[in-house]
């Protein structure tokens, strides 16, 4: 019997000594990992601007539009970092003057809730064929760059306007390089590729392809495809294109019919658009690429002190209703609106003082119709934000803008095109929003038109920020995806001096 009770309580000493081993070891394990990480924590090893954020959730809207503010969209990731005064609290209250790097902006700790970091771009300097040479203007002193302390060079007007996105990213970019110009900085242009986060190809495309996609008769070849073919031959050639691959390359290709070849050469690279209404999704998807705003043409409603009943007309549509492609539902609607009582649905364009009489019309109207046309998107939305007319979307494919960030619900309506083509359907539906509820979406489009406003210099909260904001937030993705191409590199998978070629999707079309 005391065998046995000497055996049971060896056994029970065992097994305590066997747990505290076990706890000893793993206790040593995770402090040697503690130890290490703080050791090799340079950015080669571990980048520490990509750990998790803690005001990232107050970023993403999850729903509870209590939880919203305009402060968390536009700190998203990239707005211009600025001097935060510290609270030193038992250090007399003086402030500590932050540490700045080389380009004058604060170095950010990835731990500090308070400071914003910037996006660091690099820009190709193309001839300027490629960018403010489309627009007239001629090189001065060699430069291929405008000076815009001297003269900012002016963008088409008219239809032109909606495309004009390239346009401003690139006057966004030359403005951060020259002191004095008063400006919102979520991007800075740096002259080292190297130490960028993405790389950006000046081409402006859509006034390219507007100006310049029609064959003359002596031309074997429009302009613009000869641009494109140009273009894709000098940024596949770069060190920077095929030490990634194009994977963090930024290409602008805003109007649906701009870059027709060249997308096709350099699918693996950002791509900033409309919409996806004319890219295979092997091309062109809202995981790799950046949907941008168009820019509004209409007046934007200055100090507008409308309400619900000041505003006559319930709904409002001017443009063209006979389109092609997923455009049908707009001559079934015209069909079904026209005689009903306060619907105006007309035909329009932007002749004859067309911008002028729509401005008016969307101004003192309830609510304004995007339907989808040729391609999912339109102005129509933008210019419908502008006016603080509440948009009904009628796009069942359509993307939006940072809608990663943004809750479109809160000040749009949507409605399947199945529904909307319904007898009655889209008249009741309208017909059913009441006052308050209409006065609150017509707030909440005054709190986030800025959002959709391109202009020079650009401003805290405005398009171009949002847009390269919405660039920012790809950065880690990008990071990966360059990371894995890298893999083998080392290895002589690519040759030195070679791009290895791009297979085009399998699928395509």
């Amino acid at each position: 019997m005391a065998e046995k009770h000497s055996s049971l309580s060896l056994g029970v000493i065992s097994r305590k000594s066997m747990f505290c081993l076990f706890s000893l070891v793993s206790a040593l394990f995770i402090l040697s990992w503690f130890l290490m990480l703080r050791s090799t924590g340079s950015a080669g090893v571990i980048d520490l601007s990509l750990l998790p954020h803690p005001k990232l959730n107050s970023v993403i809207d999850n729903g509870n539009s209590a939880s919203w503010n305009r402060n968390d969209v536009e700190a998203s990731i990239g707005n211009r970092a600025r001097a935060i005064p510290v609270d030193n609290e038992g250090d007399g209250g003086e402030e500590k003057p932050q540490e700045k790097d080389d380009l004058g902006d604060v170095k950010c700790n990835s731990f500090d809730n308070n400071c914003k970091q910037v996006l660091k771009v690099f820009m190709y300097d193309l001839p300027s064929e490629f960018h403010f040479g489309l627009l007239d203007w001629k090189p001065q002193g060699g430069s291929v760059w405008p000076d815009l302390r001297a003269k900012v060079p002016a963008y088409p007007g008219g239809l032109n306007l909606q495309h004009s996105i390239e346009y401003w990213l690139t006057m966004d970019l030359l403005a951060s390089e020259i002191q004095g110009i008063p400006r919102a900085g979520s991007a800075v242009r740096v002259q080292n590729s190297s130490e960028a986060d993405v790389i950006f190809v000046p081409f402006f495309s859509s006034i390219s392809y507007n100006r310049y996609s029609k064959v003359n008769p002596h031309q074997k070849k429009s302009k613009n495809k000869s641009l494109e073919e140009k273009l894709v031959k000098f940024v596949t050639s770069q060190k920077e294109w095929k030490r990634s691959g194009g994977r963090d390359h930024i290409i602008l290709a805003h109007h649906p019919n701009s870059m027709l070849y060249a997308r096709m050469k350099l699918w693996t690279a950002m791509f900033i658009l409309a919409d996806f209404g004319r890219y295979s999704p092997n091309i062109a998807n809202v995981g790799k690429d950046v949907i941008a705003p168009y820019k509004h043409v209409i007046k934007s409603y200055a100090n507008d002190s409308s309400n619900f009943d000041s505003r006559p007309t319930l709904l409002y549509f001017q443009g063209a209703i006979y389109r092609k492609d997923g455009g049908f539902a707009r001559q079934e609607l015209f069909y079904a609106l026209k005689d009903e009582k306060d619907v105006h649905f007309q035909f329009g364009s932007v002749q004859k003082d067309g911008v002028s009489k729509a401005s008016q019309g969307m101004h003192s109207s309830k609510f304004c119709l995007n339907i989808a046309g040729d391609t999912p998107s339109s102005n129509r939305l933008f210019d419908a934000i502008a006016s603080h007319c509440v948009p009904v979307i009628i796009s069942d494919d359509i993307e939006l803008p940072y809608e990663d960030v943004l809750d479109y619900s809160q000040f749009c309506i949507f409605v399947r095109t199945s529904d909307a083509v319904r007898e009655k359907f889209l008249i009741n539906l309208v017909r059913s929003i009441k006052k308050d509820e209409w006065t609150r979406m017509w707030q909440r489009l005054k709190e986030v038109e800025n959002f959709f406003e391109f202009q020079y210099p650009s401003k805290e909260g405005d398009a171009v920020q949002m847009i390269w904001q919405a660039v920012a937030r790809k950065v880690p993705a990008i990071r990966l995806k360059v990371n894995k191409f890298r893999r083998f590199s080392r290895f002589g998978t690519l040759k030195d001096g070679m791009l290895r070629k791009i297979p085009s999707p399998s699928n395509f079309w």
